[in-house]
């Protein structure tokens, strides 16, 4: 093979489209073109990992196999580490170029794409990232971030490539659970993935559900339905943020032309500033890579250093005596999805309630729910659990929530049957009843369904005095000021001197 016919080899990750994709169409232009995936070990060997999103990955892969066949280009599997996978395949196809997008991800995928950096420097192979979302590598700090943000998404899509000339290898095979020793998903009412099930949820989004977004969003009840549900897509890039913007965009202008809008504008504009916060998140993990493991602000880094097993464990299987935590762990477990807010409940249960140190418990969600994304989970569980040092306590009570969310038990007797016949009177704290209440609604107490685990006013006043009393120290706010500076949102540039 000459100079001029070496492999352009496109490697997918979380990019699984052809449309906005930069890597492929300029691999196109370059020469003969060969699309990768693999399959790593080092992933699926670790605690976040479930066959819930391989089976999501693979109906993904299966349908940009068909959409890369016809620009000509050949998508080959490889099981092993992205090193050796390479060097096998340059030994056989001569790979002038490897083509992919900016990853945003964990620890062991950042070691990775260095990994890989520096076999490409070894090899004289040239390594082209390209970006793919609104984050910035090598961000010196966030002033004007907001700024560089709008201005890639509002960037033209990048249109579908023309026809390619392709390289033929071996095509290897897609990887079921077996294969890489996962367990059976428990997750029976996924969402299917790829592109096409991703341009219809946009789609029946933008045209129907989203104009109550603004406060369907919030409950259980409601979200399942008029949340945008485009995590899972956006996460493993059936479809980029860019083509959801421009999309949204495009939808609240011409409901702008309408005599009477409702809350369609509102709700459209909340999308757009989500998926905004998105980006934002991630930010932080491309800036400081060991937020995967460490707590932001280092006073808080092992405050939870005693973990209840037993408390875990009955939080797992959705039998903590508290029903819209319940109902939340059982409908994530099974559809491997849930509404922000919930989300947020449960993380804060788990962190202020039952006093879990927020490291596993964001292992745990990140097995379940399918749009799990190391950039913004692994932030989120931070803010959520008060190791930030800049974010406000949010310490949610569970009760609350049922009141303001789920007043009839609509969505907590759905997941948490053992309470199908509790009056709504006291469907947010069953334990309340009294014996006669218990026999006529067929729920015993501490039999049929469990008491509460922990007392919420107790657990509430001990998990809010331990941070505020850390927050409060002189060295805790200068840090966190400082942390602030490198992390903190803003649309203006900061007036903060830095040291000379």
């Amino acid at each position: 093979m000459s100079d001029q016919e070496r492999t352009q080899l496109v490697w997918f990750k979380r990019d699984l489209r052809i449309v906005d994709h930069e890597p492929l169409t300029a691999a196109i232009a370059a020469g003969p073109v060969l699309a990768l995936y693999v399959y790593e070990p080092s992933h699926w060997s670790q605690p976040t990992a479930d066959a819930r999103h391989l089976n999501f990955i693979n109906e993904s892969l299966s349908e940009l196999d068909g959409c890369l066949a016809e620009l000509g280009v050949q998508l080959i599997y490889r099981t092993g580490e992205i090193t050796e996978v390479v060097d096998a395949l340059h030994s056989e196809v001569s790979i002038d170029t490897i083509w992919a997008h900016e990853e945003t991800t964990d620890l062991i995928g950042y070691r990775r794409d260095l990994d890989t950096h520096a076999w490409a420097r070894t090899n004289a192979v040239r390594f082209v990232e390209l970006k793919g979302r609104g984050v910035v590598r090598r961000l010196a700090d966030r002033n004007g971030w907001s700024k560089k943000w709008q201005e890639y998404m509002d960037q033209k899509v990048i249109p579908r490539p023309d026809k390619a000339t392709p390289v033929t290898v071996d095509r290897g095979k897609q990887c079921s659970t077996r294969d890489l020793g996962l367990a059976v998903s428990a997750c029976t009412s996924p969402q299917r993935g790829g592109r096409t099930a991703a341009l219809d949820v946009l789609s029946t989004f933008l045209d129907r559900r989203a104009e109550p977004y603004v406060k369907a969003m919030s409950s259980p009840v409601t979200a399942f339905d008029h949340s945008s549900r485009l995590s899972p897509y956006l996460a493993y890039g059936c479809v980029s943020v860019r083509e959801c913007y421009q999309a949204s965009k495009l939808r609240r202008e011409e409901i702008a032309t309408w005599n009477s809008r409702g809350s369609w504008l509102k709700s459209l504009r909340a999308f757009e500033t989500r998926l905004r916060w998105r980006d934002h998140f991630t930010q932080k993990l491309e800036d400081q890579p060991t937020l995967q493991i460490h707590a932001m602000h280092p006073m808080f880094e092992s405050i939870r250093s005693d973990f209840d097993l037993a408390r875990y464990e009955a939080f797992v299987a959705g039998q903590t005596g508290f029903p819209m935590v319940d109902a939340c762990m059982r409908a994530t477990t099974a559809t491997g999805w849930l509404n922000f807010r919930m989300r947020a409940m449960l993380v804060s249960f788990a962190s202020y309630h039952l006093w879990l140190d927020w490291r596993p418990v964001a292992d745990l969600f990140a097995r379940l729910w399918v749009d799990y994304e190391p950039g913004i989970h692994y932030l989120q569980h931070q803010m959520q659990s008060g190791v930030t040092g800049i974010n406000a306590i949010r310490i949610y009570s569970p009760t609350k929530q049922v009141h303001d969310h789920d007043p009839d038990g609509t969505f907590i007797k759905e997941w948490v049957p053992e309470l199908a016949e509790v009056d709504p009177v006291h469907i947010a704290e069953p334990s309340l009843m009294s014996p006669l209440e218990q026999q006529w609604s067929g729920c015993i107490i501490g039999e049929d369904y469990p008491a509460p685990i922990v007392d919420h006013l107790r657990a509430y006043r001990q998990a809010h005095d331990t941070i505020r009393l850390i927050k409060n120290q002189p060295n805790a706010k200068r840090i966190s000021a400082e942390i602030l500076e490198r992390h903190g949102s803003r649309k203006k540039p900061s007036r903060r001197r830095k040291k000379s």
